[in-house]
């Protein structure tokens, strides 16, 4: 019996046929190559479907020498802002749907208040038009219900709330027209620009001349950006300046009959700007425009100490050692708001002498040593600094028992405390004499006529 070698035959059989076999590393690699080309191809597939699917959300700026595409940038945005300010209610359609409102009042009054059930209010929604549609919501109406036994809502707190988001829109569109980039915010000069050409329709500003415009428009601005822009980038987005107080303290000089008080309480009023730059006008011994130390140290009471100026004058921008007058408005607005994060903020730099982020023992003795001098040239007996630093980390309380954080200082809400201690001798005499003021205050005419 003949033994025939399978193995070689099929072997010869795919010789002669042309297809030589190929060995196990020749087969791995020819599966990886089409592994490769297939997974490649496919990916590629995936990535162009994708792409397609995404909408574009990056446009870029034109350039300065790209003249006709910025000239098409603003007017597409003009043309946005007009229609925007077209699908908002004016004064006639408000008048309409408080004429509506008042017509489908549900009984009875709540106190003298006119109130409307959500049934009335959705009949008032279909008849007061497309621009009303937004308000009459179920999310609107059970925001503003509070505690009526009916489930009803007032009719004035809801037309108030109506008028407010009018003014709001009405005022975003306002600002966004000095938006000159056209990217939601505003920058110096264009906050500058929008307040100048406010100024003729504010009533209280009327008696102001126009050559002290600028130096009221500078005192104006530069509360926004000192509060606003805390890492001072020179721009302000107009959400936040929506969001804030500001807006709504210099449009309150829209009001004719606004009392002196409140006058005198506004930043943005004229005599609170004249009170401000007439300030300045004074410590500026020498006229030449500029606030030198020296000249800076008669500042209010004229108590601060010398080491704190020294600071000012190291961090803040001066020209040839001089301060100007936006610098002035700063450290004015930082001295006046020692409560507010921004003030605070501005103080601890200050403090803070090696700019380590806190201030340690050595910062406090180094501030209130100044203290301490000023005390005996006033013929006071100096108060030790052991006790007054453990004063101050009990009131502020930091999270590490031997470093006092910015933090730290506005969590304590002893931070504007804290700043007074150690850059001011009338403000440390105070705190040190609280308890004494306090009596005083609380003492009542009729005590003091019996002693």
């Amino acid at each position: 019996m003949i033994r025939m070698d399978w193995k070689k035959t099929l072997k010869e059989k795919l010789q002669r046929e042309g297809q030589v076999p190929k060995s196990e590393e020749e087969m791995k690699d020819e599966e990886m190559n089409l592994f490769t080309k297939y997974y490649t191809e496919w990916k590629g597939c995936q990535k162009e479907s994708i792409s397609r699917n995404i909408p574009r959300f990056y446009y870029r700026l034109p350039a300065e020498d790209e003249i006709l595409q910025q000239k098409l940038r603003e007017e597409s945005r003009a043309v946005f802002l007009q229609r925007k300010s077209r699908e908002l209610l004016d004064n006639e359609e408000l008048q309409n749907l408080w004429f509506l409102l008042d017509k489908h009042q549900s009984p009875p009054l709540n106190g003298e208040e006119a109130m409307i059930n959500y049934i009335s209010f959705q009949s008032v929604g279909e008849k007061a038009g497309e621009k009303c549609k937004m308000f009459f919501t179920p999310k609107v109406f059970s925001k503003l219900i509070h505690t009526d036994p009916y489930g009803r809502i007032s009719i004035m707190q809801f037309f108030n709330y109506v008028m407010r988001k009018v003014w709001l829109h009405q005022t975003r569109i306002g600002l966004s027209l000095y938006d000159v980039a056209g990217q939601g915010y505003l920058r110096e000069s264009d906050l500058e620009n929008y307040i100048l050409e406010l100024i003729p329709t504010l009533p209280q500003l009327d008696g102001l001349e126009k050559s002290f415009y600028s130096f009221y428009v500078c005192t104006a601005v530069r509360k926004f950006f000192f509060f606003l822009d805390p890492l001072r980038t020179g721009k302000i987005k107009i959400q936040d300046i929506l969001a804030c107080s500001f807006l709504d303290d210099l449009l309150e000089l829209r009001d004719e009959d606004l009392s002196k008080e409140s006058q005198e309480s506004n930043w943005f009023s004229a005599p609170s700007a004249l009170r401000v730059y007439g300030q300045y006008l004074n410590l500026d011994k020498d006229h030449n425009g500029m606030l030198s130390k020296e000249e800076l140290s008669r500042y209010g009471t004229g108590t601060l100490t010398s080491v704190f100026l020294d600071r000012v004058f190291q961090e803040c921008l001066t020209y040839d050692g001089e301060m100007d007058y936006k610098t002035y408005l700063d450290f004015v607005l930082a001295l006046e708001n020692r409560k507010e994060p921004a003030a605070l903020q501005y103080i601890f730099k200050l403090l803070d002498i090696e700019n380590k982020g806190y201030l340690n023992v050595f910062f406090l003795n180094y501030f209130f040593r100044a203290i301490q001098e000023q005390m005996k040239i006033h013929g006071q007996e100096a108060v030790s600094f052991e006790d007054v630093k453990d004063e101050i980390f009990d009131m502020v309380k930091p999270k590490d028992p031997l470093r006092i954080t910015i933090q730290d200082l506005i969590q304590s809400s002893q931070g504007d405390t804290v700043c007074s201690i150690l850059i001011d001798l009338n403000g440390f005499w105070t705190y040190e004499n609280r308890e004494v003021l306090v009596a005083n205050e609380g003492e009542s005419p009729s005590d003091t006529d019996d002693t």
